[in-house]
Protein backbone atom coordinates (compact mmCIF):
# COMPACT_ATOMS: atom_id res chain seq x y z
CA UNK A 1 0.00 0.00 0.00
CA UNK A 2 1.58 3.58 -0.75
CA UNK A 3 2.57 5.65 1.93
CA UNK A 4 0.25 8.64 0.57
CA UNK A 5 -2.88 6.36 0.57
CA UNK A 6 -6.10 7.96 1.44
CA UNK A 7 -6.13 10.10 5.23
CA UNK A 8 -9.76 8.15 5.81
CA UNK A 9 -8.19 4.67 5.44
CA UNK A 10 -5.20 5.74 7.53
CA UNK A 11 -7.23 7.44 10.28
CA UNK A 12 -9.86 4.07 10.01
CA UNK A 13 -6.64 2.50 10.97
CA UNK A 14 -5.53 4.16 13.72
CA UNK A 15 -9.11 4.61 15.66
CA UNK A 16 -9.18 0.47 15.36
CA UNK A 17 -6.52 0.14 17.43
CA UNK A 18 -7.52 2.84 19.72
CA UNK A 19 -10.37 1.39 20.17
CA UNK A 20 -8.75 -2.36 20.66
CA UNK A 21 -6.73 -0.87 23.34
CA UNK A 22 -8.67 1.77 25.38
CA UNK A 23 -9.54 1.78 28.75
CA UNK A 24 -12.70 2.94 29.91
CA UNK A 25 -11.89 6.47 30.31
CA UNK A 26 -11.32 7.01 26.84
CA UNK A 27 -14.34 5.18 25.33
CA UNK A 28 -15.77 8.35 27.73
CA UNK A 29 -13.83 10.56 26.33
CA UNK A 30 -15.06 9.55 22.55
CA UNK A 31 -18.89 9.92 23.98
CA UNK A 32 -18.28 13.54 25.14
CA UNK A 33 -16.27 14.81 21.91
CA UNK A 34 -15.32 17.43 23.30
CA UNK A 35 -11.89 18.98 22.98
CA UNK A 36 -8.84 18.57 25.65
CA UNK A 37 -6.80 21.05 27.10
CA UNK A 38 -3.01 20.98 27.91
CA UNK A 39 -0.56 23.33 29.60
CA UNK A 40 2.38 24.41 27.99
CA UNK A 41 5.32 25.37 29.53
CA UNK A 42 8.91 27.30 28.50
CA UNK A 43 12.01 26.06 30.10
CA UNK A 44 14.32 28.88 30.93
CA UNK A 45 17.50 26.44 30.75
CA UNK A 46 16.51 25.76 26.78
CA UNK A 47 13.88 28.18 25.38
CA UNK A 48 12.35 25.21 24.74
CA UNK A 49 8.91 24.31 25.09
CA UNK A 50 7.06 21.74 27.42
CA UNK A 51 3.57 19.98 27.14
CA UNK A 52 1.81 18.14 30.22
CA UNK A 53 -0.03 15.90 28.13
CA UNK A 54 1.05 12.26 29.66
CA UNK A 55 -0.35 10.30 32.87
CA UNK A 56 1.61 11.30 36.24
CA UNK A 57 2.21 15.27 34.81
CA UNK A 58 5.62 13.98 33.14
CA UNK A 59 6.10 16.70 30.44
CA UNK A 60 6.98 16.30 26.76
CA UNK A 61 8.94 18.18 24.50
CA UNK A 62 6.29 20.15 22.34
CA UNK A 63 7.58 19.87 18.68
CA UNK A 64 5.39 21.91 16.24
CA UNK A 65 6.93 19.69 13.24
CA UNK A 66 7.57 16.41 14.94
CA UNK A 67 6.23 13.41 13.13
CA UNK A 68 5.11 11.52 16.07
CA UNK A 69 4.58 10.86 19.72
CA UNK A 70 7.85 8.95 21.44
CA UNK A 71 8.65 8.50 24.84
CA UNK A 72 12.16 7.02 26.32
CA UNK A 73 12.55 4.44 28.59
CA UNK A 74 9.51 2.23 28.03
CA UNK A 75 8.48 -0.13 30.88
CA UNK A 76 8.83 -3.82 30.33
CA UNK A 77 6.60 -5.22 29.18
CA UNK A 78 4.79 -2.97 27.09
CA UNK A 79 2.30 -3.12 24.59
CA UNK A 80 3.61 -3.48 20.69
CA UNK A 81 2.72 -3.28 17.26
CA UNK A 82 2.21 -5.58 14.82
CA UNK A 83 4.79 -4.99 11.83
CA UNK A 84 2.82 -5.12 8.44
CA UNK A 85 -0.20 -3.20 9.47
CA UNK A 86 -1.34 0.01 8.11
CA UNK A 87 -0.32 1.54 11.59
CA UNK A 88 3.13 0.47 11.71
CA UNK A 89 3.80 1.59 7.79
CA UNK A 90 2.01 4.82 9.19
CA UNK A 91 4.44 4.99 12.16
CA UNK A 92 7.24 4.82 9.86
CA UNK A 93 6.18 7.50 7.18
CA UNK A 94 9.03 9.32 8.30
CA UNK A 95 11.25 6.18 7.39
CA UNK A 96 10.76 7.19 3.70
CA UNK A 97 13.36 8.00 1.43
CA UNK A 98 11.71 10.78 0.42
CA UNK A 99 10.69 12.03 3.83
CA UNK A 100 13.15 10.86 6.23
CA UNK A 101 14.64 12.92 8.85
CA UNK A 102 17.37 10.71 8.99
CA UNK A 103 18.52 9.50 5.85
CA UNK A 104 22.36 9.75 6.44
CA UNK A 105 22.21 7.93 9.86
CA UNK A 106 23.35 4.33 10.14
CA UNK A 107 19.77 3.97 11.93
CA UNK A 108 18.00 4.18 9.09
CA UNK A 109 16.43 0.59 7.23
CA UNK A 110 14.51 1.05 4.09
CA UNK A 111 12.25 -0.87 3.45
CA UNK A 112 12.68 -1.67 6.97
CA UNK A 113 12.69 -4.83 8.13
CA UNK A 114 9.25 -6.49 9.45
CA UNK A 115 9.32 -9.05 11.94
CA UNK A 116 6.37 -9.47 14.30
CA UNK A 117 7.05 -6.60 15.89
CA UNK A 118 6.91 -3.18 14.29
CA UNK A 119 10.15 -0.96 14.53
CA UNK A 120 9.78 2.61 14.51
CA UNK A 121 12.57 5.33 14.09
CA UNK A 122 12.63 7.84 16.48
CA UNK A 123 13.97 11.76 15.68
CA UNK A 124 15.56 14.11 18.34
CA UNK A 125 14.60 17.94 17.04
CA UNK A 126 17.02 19.16 18.80
CA UNK A 127 20.21 17.75 18.44
CA UNK A 128 19.33 15.72 15.46
CA UNK A 129 20.13 12.31 16.50
CA UNK A 130 18.24 9.21 15.21
CA UNK A 131 16.98 5.95 17.21
CA UNK A 132 14.98 3.14 16.49
CA UNK A 133 13.09 0.87 18.86
CA UNK A 134 9.47 -0.83 19.46
CA UNK A 135 6.07 0.81 18.36
CA UNK A 136 3.83 0.65 21.17
CA UNK A 137 0.56 2.40 21.79
CA UNK A 138 1.43 5.56 25.01
CA UNK A 139 -1.15 6.62 27.77
CA UNK A 140 -1.71 10.20 27.66
CA UNK A 141 -4.25 12.40 30.04
CA UNK A 142 -5.93 15.72 29.92
CA UNK A 143 -8.84 17.14 30.44
CA UNK A 144 -11.74 18.33 28.26
CA UNK A 145 -12.23 21.92 27.77
CA UNK A 146 -15.62 24.17 26.72
CA UNK A 147 -12.42 26.76 25.98
CA UNK A 148 -13.13 28.63 28.86
CA UNK A 149 -11.85 26.04 31.90
CA UNK A 150 -10.85 22.42 32.01
CA UNK A 151 -13.83 20.49 32.78
CA UNK A 152 -13.40 16.55 33.13
CA UNK A 153 -10.04 14.47 33.09
CA UNK A 154 -9.70 12.21 30.57
CA UNK A 155 -7.19 9.16 29.43
CA UNK A 156 -6.99 7.11 26.50
CA UNK A 157 -4.08 5.04 24.29
CA UNK A 158 -2.28 7.02 21.27
CA UNK A 159 0.38 5.57 19.21
CA UNK A 160 3.82 6.17 19.22
CA UNK A 161 7.44 4.83 19.84
CA UNK A 162 9.76 3.71 22.25
CA UNK A 163 13.02 5.41 22.87
CA UNK A 164 16.42 5.01 24.33
CA UNK A 165 16.84 7.02 27.22
CA UNK A 166 20.46 8.59 25.84
CA UNK A 167 17.90 10.57 22.86
CA UNK A 168 16.70 12.64 25.80
CA UNK A 169 19.92 14.36 25.22
CA UNK A 170 19.91 18.41 25.01
CA UNK A 171 16.43 18.23 25.74
CA UNK A 172 14.88 19.85 28.81
CA UNK A 173 15.74 18.55 32.40
CA UNK A 174 12.70 16.01 33.45
CA UNK A 175 10.96 15.51 29.98
CA UNK A 176 10.04 12.12 29.11
CA UNK A 177 9.81 12.36 25.25
CA UNK A 178 8.52 14.05 22.37
CA UNK A 179 4.89 15.09 21.53
CA UNK A 180 4.74 15.67 17.91
CA UNK A 181 2.51 17.89 16.36
CA UNK A 182 2.84 17.66 12.69
CA UNK A 183 0.22 17.00 9.74
CA UNK A 184 1.52 14.06 9.31
CA UNK A 185 -0.92 10.08 10.11
CA UNK A 186 0.36 9.40 13.29
CA UNK A 187 0.96 13.17 14.70
CA UNK A 188 -0.87 14.22 18.16
CA UNK A 189 -3.54 16.41 16.60
CA UNK A 190 -4.14 13.98 13.88
CA UNK A 191 -4.59 11.12 16.37
CA UNK A 192 -6.73 13.18 18.82
CA UNK A 193 -9.34 13.90 16.19
CA UNK A 194 -9.79 10.11 15.63
CA UNK A 195 -9.57 8.63 19.12
CA UNK A 196 -11.92 11.72 20.58
CA UNK A 197 -13.92 12.38 17.73
CA UNK A 198 -13.16 16.42 17.32
CA UNK A 199 -11.67 18.49 14.83
CA UNK A 200 -8.45 17.89 13.68
CA UNK A 201 -6.90 21.10 14.46
CA UNK A 202 -5.44 22.76 17.46
CA UNK A 203 -4.85 26.55 18.76
CA UNK A 204 -2.01 27.05 20.71
CA UNK A 205 -0.55 29.87 22.56
CA UNK A 206 3.13 29.78 23.99
CA UNK A 207 4.06 31.21 27.27
CA UNK A 208 6.77 33.47 27.65
CA UNK A 209 7.99 31.86 30.77
CA UNK A 210 7.75 32.14 34.54
CA UNK A 211 3.18 30.71 33.84
CA UNK A 212 1.69 28.53 32.25
CA UNK A 213 0.65 28.29 28.14
CA UNK A 214 -2.08 26.56 26.75
CA UNK A 215 -2.96 23.82 24.02
CA UNK A 216 -6.49 23.02 23.32
CA UNK A 217 -6.62 20.05 20.36
CA UNK A 218 -10.10 19.74 18.76
CA UNK A 219 -12.23 22.87 18.02
CA UNK A 220 -14.12 24.80 19.53
CA UNK A 221 -13.97 28.63 21.27
CA UNK A 222 -10.46 29.40 23.14
CA UNK A 223 -10.75 32.43 25.80
CA UNK A 224 -8.27 34.38 27.83
CA UNK A 225 -8.76 36.45 31.32
CA UNK A 226 -9.14 39.57 30.08
CA UNK A 227 -10.87 42.49 31.26
CA UNK A 228 -13.40 41.22 30.04
CA UNK A 229 -12.29 38.41 28.96
CA UNK A 230 -11.84 37.72 25.28
CA UNK A 231 -13.21 34.64 23.12
CA UNK A 232 -10.21 34.77 20.04
CA UNK A 233 -11.11 31.44 18.07
CA UNK A 234 -13.98 32.49 16.29
CA UNK A 235 -12.98 35.79 14.81
CA UNK A 236 -9.49 34.16 14.05
CA UNK A 237 -10.89 30.83 12.30
CA UNK A 238 -12.89 33.56 9.85
CA UNK A 239 -9.21 34.78 8.46
CA UNK A 240 -7.29 31.85 7.96
CA UNK A 241 -4.33 31.40 5.65
CA UNK A 242 -3.57 28.44 3.49
CA UNK A 243 -0.43 26.23 4.76
CA UNK A 244 1.65 25.40 1.95
CA UNK A 245 3.57 22.08 1.44
CA UNK A 246 7.29 21.19 0.97
CA UNK A 247 7.08 19.61 -2.75
CA UNK A 248 10.30 18.01 -2.75
CA UNK A 249 10.15 16.89 1.44
CA UNK A 250 6.70 16.06 3.34
CA UNK A 251 7.74 15.87 6.83
CA UNK A 252 4.74 17.39 8.04
CA UNK A 253 6.07 21.16 9.01
CA UNK A 254 4.16 24.10 8.65
CA UNK A 255 5.14 26.09 5.88
CA UNK A 256 3.36 29.40 5.33
CA UNK A 257 4.11 32.22 2.86
CA UNK A 258 5.42 35.05 3.00
CA UNK A 259 6.00 37.80 0.15
CA UNK A 260 8.23 40.31 2.18
CA UNK A 261 9.13 41.94 5.50
CA UNK A 262 8.80 45.43 6.48
CA UNK A 263 10.48 47.46 9.54
CA UNK A 264 8.50 51.13 10.85
CA UNK A 265 6.17 50.24 7.25
CA UNK A 266 9.61 50.56 4.58
CA UNK A 267 10.02 47.29 2.83
CA UNK A 268 12.94 45.56 3.57
CA UNK A 269 15.15 44.88 0.04
CA UNK A 270 15.41 41.26 -0.07
CA UNK A 271 15.98 39.74 -3.33
CA UNK A 272 13.20 38.85 -6.15
CA UNK A 273 11.64 35.45 -4.63
CA UNK A 274 13.32 35.26 -1.71
CA UNK A 275 10.68 33.93 0.83
CA UNK A 276 9.36 30.91 -2.28
CA UNK A 277 9.83 27.29 -1.70
CA UNK A 278 12.20 26.37 -4.83
CA UNK A 279 9.96 23.73 -6.67
CA UNK A 280 12.79 21.72 -7.78
CA UNK A 281 14.79 21.26 -4.96
CA UNK A 282 12.39 22.22 -1.92
CA UNK A 283 14.73 24.66 -0.22
CA UNK A 284 13.10 28.00 1.03
CA UNK A 285 9.83 28.49 1.72
CA UNK A 286 8.85 30.06 5.98
CA UNK A 287 8.08 27.07 8.01
CA UNK A 288 7.14 27.36 11.89
CA UNK A 289 9.09 25.45 14.66
CA UNK A 290 9.06 25.20 18.46
CA UNK A 291 12.37 23.77 18.60
CA UNK A 292 14.26 27.08 17.47
CA UNK A 293 14.19 29.55 20.00
CA UNK A 294 14.24 32.53 17.93
CA UNK A 295 13.21 33.38 14.51
CA UNK A 296 16.22 32.53 12.12
CA UNK A 297 16.50 33.39 8.91
CA UNK A 298 18.70 32.77 5.49
CA UNK A 299 21.59 35.29 5.14
CA UNK A 300 20.16 36.77 2.36
CA UNK A 301 16.95 37.89 4.43
CA UNK A 302 18.53 38.11 7.92
CA UNK A 303 20.85 40.90 6.50
CA UNK A 304 19.06 43.44 5.18
CA UNK A 305 16.09 42.96 7.69
CA UNK A 306 18.97 43.30 10.31
CA UNK A 307 20.72 46.50 8.69
CA UNK A 308 16.79 47.79 8.11
CA UNK A 309 16.46 47.55 12.05
CA UNK A 310 19.75 48.82 12.97
CA UNK A 311 19.14 52.16 10.81
CA UNK A 312 15.15 52.52 12.33
CA UNK A 313 16.90 51.79 15.78
CA UNK A 314 19.81 54.17 15.62
CA UNK A 315 19.45 56.43 18.30
CA UNK A 316 19.50 53.55 20.72
CA UNK A 317 22.52 53.24 22.93
CA UNK A 318 24.22 50.12 21.95
CA UNK A 319 25.39 47.04 23.93
CA UNK A 320 27.57 44.63 23.62
CA UNK A 321 26.66 41.51 21.63
CA UNK A 322 25.63 38.70 23.59
CA UNK A 323 25.43 35.08 21.53
CA UNK A 324 23.43 34.13 19.30
CA UNK A 325 22.55 37.63 18.71
CA UNK A 326 24.80 40.22 16.96
CA UNK A 327 22.91 43.58 17.67
CA UNK A 328 22.12 44.13 21.33
CA UNK A 329 20.88 47.43 22.93
CA UNK A 330 21.63 48.95 26.62
CA UNK A 331 18.42 48.18 28.63
CA UNK A 332 18.06 51.57 30.74
CA UNK A 333 18.42 53.30 26.70
CA UNK A 334 14.71 51.88 25.87
CA UNK A 335 11.47 52.92 26.79
CA UNK A 336 8.43 50.25 27.47
CA UNK A 337 5.09 50.35 25.98
CA UNK A 338 2.18 48.42 26.05
CA UNK A 339 3.64 46.41 23.45
CA UNK A 340 6.64 45.94 24.91
CA UNK A 341 9.77 47.64 24.15
CA UNK A 342 9.30 51.30 22.36
CA UNK A 343 10.70 50.25 18.87
CA UNK A 344 9.83 49.85 15.13
CA UNK A 345 7.77 48.03 13.79
CA UNK A 346 8.51 44.33 12.00
CA UNK A 347 5.68 43.42 9.40
CA UNK A 348 5.40 40.21 7.65
CA UNK A 349 3.60 40.90 4.94
CA UNK A 350 1.30 37.29 4.32
CA UNK A 351 -1.02 36.13 1.73
CA UNK A 352 -4.32 38.13 1.01
CA UNK A 353 -2.83 41.42 2.25
CA UNK A 354 -2.80 40.66 5.82
CA UNK A 355 0.28 42.00 8.30
CA UNK A 356 2.03 39.58 11.04
CA UNK A 357 3.06 42.93 13.08
CA UNK A 358 5.71 41.64 15.65
CA UNK A 359 6.48 44.67 17.97
CA UNK A 360 8.81 45.42 20.58
CA UNK A 361 7.88 42.31 22.77
CA UNK A 362 8.34 39.97 19.55
CA UNK A 363 11.66 41.73 18.60
CA UNK A 364 13.51 42.09 20.93
CA UNK A 365 14.85 39.90 24.28
CA UNK A 366 16.34 40.69 27.48
CA UNK A 367 19.21 38.61 28.09
CA UNK A 368 20.41 40.06 31.08
CA UNK A 369 19.31 43.21 33.36
CA UNK A 370 21.91 45.63 31.19
CA UNK A 371 21.12 44.49 28.26
CA UNK A 372 18.30 43.73 24.84
CA UNK A 373 19.38 42.27 21.63
CA UNK A 374 17.99 42.08 18.54
CA UNK A 375 15.89 38.71 18.66
CA UNK A 376 16.67 37.15 14.72
CA UNK A 377 19.15 34.61 14.22
CA UNK A 378 21.16 34.17 11.36
CA UNK A 379 20.34 30.24 10.40
CA UNK A 380 23.32 27.69 10.87
CA UNK A 381 23.94 24.33 9.39
CA UNK A 382 23.74 23.13 12.73
CA UNK A 383 19.62 23.67 13.63
CA UNK A 384 18.00 20.45 12.61
CA UNK A 385 15.42 22.71 11.19
CA UNK A 386 17.50 23.80 8.61
CA UNK A 387 17.92 20.48 7.11
CA UNK A 388 15.54 21.16 4.35
CA UNK A 389 17.24 25.02 3.81
CA UNK A 390 14.22 26.73 4.54
CA UNK A 391 14.39 30.60 4.25
CA UNK A 392 12.85 31.38 7.27
CA UNK A 393 12.46 29.38 10.57
CA UNK A 394 9.85 31.25 12.47
CA UNK A 395 10.79 30.46 16.62
CA UNK A 396 9.47 30.21 19.36
CA UNK A 397 9.59 33.41 20.68
CA UNK A 398 7.96 35.23 18.15
CA UNK A 399 5.55 33.07 18.70
CA UNK A 400 5.26 33.59 22.31
CA UNK A 401 1.87 35.52 23.43
CA UNK A 402 0.04 35.17 19.84
CA UNK A 403 -2.46 32.74 19.34
CA UNK A 404 -2.21 30.48 16.35
CA UNK A 405 -4.61 27.74 15.42
CA UNK A 406 -3.53 25.33 13.00
CA UNK A 407 -6.65 23.58 11.27
CA UNK A 408 -5.06 20.03 9.77
CA UNK A 409 -8.17 19.29 7.68
CA UNK A 410 -8.44 22.49 5.74
CA UNK A 411 -4.81 22.80 5.86
CA UNK A 412 -5.04 26.53 7.09
CA UNK A 413 -3.60 28.61 9.94
CA UNK A 414 -4.65 31.92 11.90
CA UNK A 415 -2.78 34.35 13.91
CA UNK A 416 -4.14 36.95 16.56
CA UNK A 417 -0.85 39.29 16.56
CA UNK A 418 0.83 39.56 19.77
CA UNK A 419 -2.24 39.63 22.84
CA UNK A 420 -0.83 42.20 25.07
CA UNK A 421 -2.43 44.40 22.92
CA UNK A 422 -5.58 43.37 24.29
CA UNK A 423 -4.20 43.16 27.67
CA UNK A 424 -3.79 39.60 27.89
CA UNK A 425 -1.46 36.92 27.65
CA UNK A 426 -0.96 33.21 26.75
CA UNK A 427 -0.84 32.46 30.66
CA UNK A 428 -4.31 33.52 31.40
CA UNK A 429 -6.21 30.35 30.26
CA UNK A 430 -8.24 29.66 32.88
CA UNK A 431 -7.42 26.38 34.49
CA UNK A 432 -9.47 26.16 37.45
CA UNK A 433 -11.59 23.57 36.79
CA UNK A 434 -15.48 24.27 35.69
CA UNK A 435 -18.75 21.64 35.73
CA UNK A 436 -19.23 19.74 32.45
Amino acid sequence: MSLHRSSAAALAALLAISVLLCSPPCATATDDHKPIVARVRKDAATSLYTIVIKVGGVPLLLDLAGPLLWLANCPTPHRTIPCGTDVCEDVNYMNHPSNGNCLTQDVLRYPYACGAVCTAYTYNPVNGRCAQDDATTITLAASTTDGENPLSEVSFRAVGSCAPGDLLASLPAGVAGVAGLSRLPVSLPTQFGTILKVAKQFALCLPGGGSDGVAVFGGGPFQLLAAPPVELADGLRQNQLPLLKNPKSDKGAYYFRITGIAVNQQQVPTPPGAFDIDGGSGTGGALFSTVTPYTALRPDIYRPLHDAFDAATSGIARAAPVAPFDMCYQASALTMTRLGYGVANIDLMLDGGQTWTLPGGSSLVQVNDQTVCFAFVQIAPSMPAAADSPAVIFGGFQMENHLLIFDLEKETFAFSGLLFGIRTTCSNFNFTMGSS
